[in-house]
């Protein structure tokens, strides 16, 4: 596949048929991007599993932490990669081993490499994309980012409409 352009179909159809989301690189801090990105998907109806080696056993949004994709018990659709782009291939070594069907990487991760790996081991690839803008974007959310603060509103305060 060309890894600069993803259609919508595709992306879609990558965000309806998975359900459980291994995220490596997730982070225990609830100012990371992961932390947003995990939350958020979350809402949405996914379990997502975070794998982190520095936070294992401890718990991240009520997931248990794993060190590697390799520990953990149950199936994976997707894995995120929330790491640099160098972590990558062995990522998607273990991602071939579990059985994934999908490995995302996230905004300014890219490998073709192991993209092309992952490919001929039968997965989908998506690079340089985040599946939480992705979401929102497809899902016509009130930003581009698939944030809703429920601060923006047409609607007037109370005050100012006296």
């Amino acid at each position: 596949m060309e890894q600069d352009h993803y259609p919508d179909a595709l992306l879609r159809r990558i965000l309806r048929e998975v359900r459980t989301i291994a995220m490596v690189g997730a982070s225990p801090d609830w100012n990371r991007p992961s932390y947003f990105a995990m939350k958020y998907l979350q809402i949405k109806g996914y379990r997502v599993i975070p794998v982190n080696p520095k936070a294992a056993g401890t718990e991240i949004l009520g997931e248990r932490v794993y060190a590697s994709l390799k520990e953990i018990p149950d199936k994976v659709d997707m894995v995120d990669i929330f790491r640099a782009s160098a972590a990558v291939p062995p990522i998607v070594e273990d991602a071939i081993a579990i059985g994934a069907k999908v490995v995302w990487m996230q905004i300014g991760v890219r490998h073709d490499e192991a993209a092309r790996r992952a490919e001929a081991a039968g997965l989908t690839v998506v690079m340089n994309r985040c599946p939480k803008i992705e979401y929102g974007r497809l899902n016509r959310e009130l930003s581009w980012g698939g944030v809703n603060s429920r601060i923006i509103s047409s609607r007037r305060r109370l005050e100012a409409r006296r």
